[in-house]
């Protein structure tokens, strides 16, 4: 299976595959859309492609990554493992003795030279351009998910800016919260690399252009989402993902380059110091997350195909689209988590936590306070820094089990002993914090313990049925048929 070049192709191979529904009824951008979309994802229910949006002439495509199955195939592989099997050979360390050692790292240091951004002249994301009073964000067909939300919002952007000193890209995706026809709001979470950017611009007092792609091939969309490691670009990485080069373009008004098969591009800028209210929105922890002053995005010009699809998600009460994108990332960035914390044999992040609120870690516990210590790393990096509670658990615990993890977590441990509490960074939509962005994470130690942590006692041993037994078993099984 190959990755798409661009959006259109992965919508149609989703329907030659059955799993596309087209709604050729006209139906409202205003709660419909995201309501017939929150059914179809909790059902595991197909994409689905509105084709008459009331208000625009562009169809809508939802719910494209609400399946395991989808978000592989939007990868181009049949399972996830196979891309971090990629991403451990990549990083795995490796110092060649010989001639013959050199030349097997070969193709190795060639695909990588091979994925980087290419360039292109003519870029069909320019088939149309809009600038000055042309440009009108209202004839995007832009969603209200929720019925307290502060209005519509743009909810799959790939935002696009350059760091003020380095020139360093960055590409996140940020809701934009639709104030009228040429200015929304910018969503930038204070950790995020757009919200740095922009911080920089205001301390140079400089304006910050930005270019916000909306439908790139599937690959770069989910990579925009991607928990990559400060200064890696999400490009790059796309790129990686593909097996080749993501083609991007120079924007028409702006100083940056986008995926030149974007849907649509929305270029402008933020002005330093500008800041306006945003939200509420209802966001992926199932609340609303409240009214805050953020940065306004200014429209210069906005561009698109000659026949664009405008693609949306919607996030709320668990499991939603977004989900299937946070368990790629989980699997896909399992061995960089291994490369920094070695100790680690698996991990789970359960989609009810909201990939922040909880993280079961599996580890080979060799010393004791080992578990403490994987505590304090993952708080200590990149986006896990804001996990609320740690569950660390023996390497023979099966996390993606939560019936395992609950009976064995709870029999493992003592309270006061095994509870450790540690205040630093949370995620702002954190609204249980005692501050915006700022509070507690809890640890808890379920390991099996060892003298030097206070356990004197034996640790007993699990209830299990010999080999011999259970096989004699199975036969026995089968020999029950349908009674069973």
């Amino acid at each position: 299976m190959e990755a798409f070049e661009r959006l259109e192709d992965f919508v149609a191979a989703l329907e030659g595959r059955g799993e596309l529904a087209r709604i050729a009824e006209e139906v409202d951008p205003e709660l419909e859309i995201a309501a017939l979309a929150d059914r179809a994802v909790k059902a595991g229910g197909p994409a689905l492609l509105f084709e008459k949006p009331k208000g625009s002439r562009f169809p809508v495509a939802m719910n494209l990554f609400g399946t395991a199955e989808r978000m592989a195939m939007a990868l181009g592989v049949e399972e996830l493992n196979e891309i971090a099997e990629r991403v451990e050979e990549l990083i795995r360390p490796e110092i060649p003795s010989g001639f013959m050692a050199k030349l097997a790292l070969l193709p190795k240091l060639k695909e990588l030279a091979d994925i980087g951004p290419a360039t292109v002249k003519k870029a069909p994301c320019q088939d149309v351009v809009l600038e000055g009073d042309e440009a009108d964000l209202a004839e995007l067909p832009i969603l209200k998910c929720w019925p307290g939300d502060g209005g519509r919002f743009i909810t799959l952007p790939l935002v696009f800016t350059r760091d003020p000193e380095t020139g360093r890209r960055n590409v996140g995706m940020y809701r934009m919260q639709l104030y009228d026809a040429r200015t929304t709001g910018m969503h930038w979470h204070p950790p995020k690399g757009g919200a740095a950017h922009y911080s920089k611009a205001e301390r140079l007092g400089k304006r910050l252009e930005v270019a916000v792609a909306i439908g790139p091939d599937p690959a770069t969309i989910y990579a925009a989402t991607a928990p990559l490691p400060e200064g890696i670009d999400e490009l790059l990485f796309s790129g990686f993902l593909r097996r080749r080069p993501v083609k991007v373009a120079k924007c028409v008004s702006v100083d940056l380059e986008v995926p030149a098969e974007s849907q649509f591009v929305l270029e402008g800028y933020v002005e330093p110091g500008e800041r306006r209210t945003e939200g509420p929105f209802g966001d992926h922890t199932g609340f609303y997350s409240l009214e805050e002053e953020f940065p306004v995005f200014h429209l210069t010009c906005l561009t698109h195909k000659a026949d664009p699809i405008y693609p949306a998600t919607v996030v709320g009460p668990p499991p939603m689209e977004d989900a299937f994108m946070g368990k790629a990332s989980e699997r896909i960035f399992l061995p960089l988590l291994r490369a920094a914390v070695p100790e680690i044999v698996d991990i789970e992040l359960p989609v009810e936590g909201g990939f922040h609120n909880l993280a079961i870690v599996a580890i080979d516990k060799r010393y004791p306070g080992q578990a403490r210590k994987v505590m304090n790393a993952l708080w200590g990096l990149g986006q896990t820094m804001v996990t609320k509670v740690v569950v660390v658990v023996d390497a023979d615990v099966d996390v993606h089990n939560p019936r395992e993890v609950l009976w064995k977590a709870l029999c493992h441990i003592d309270p006061e002993r095994d509870v450790a509490f540690s205040l630093g960074p949370v995620d702002i939509l954190d609204h249980a914090s005692r501050g915006f962005g700022y509070g507690s994470r809890m640890g808890i130690d379920a390991t099996r313990k060892l003298p030097e942590e206070g356990f004197e006692r034996r640790w007993p041993d699990e209830l299990k049925t010999p080999d011999e037994v259970r096989r004699r078993v199975d036969e026995l099984w089968k020999l029950l048929g349908d009674d069973k």
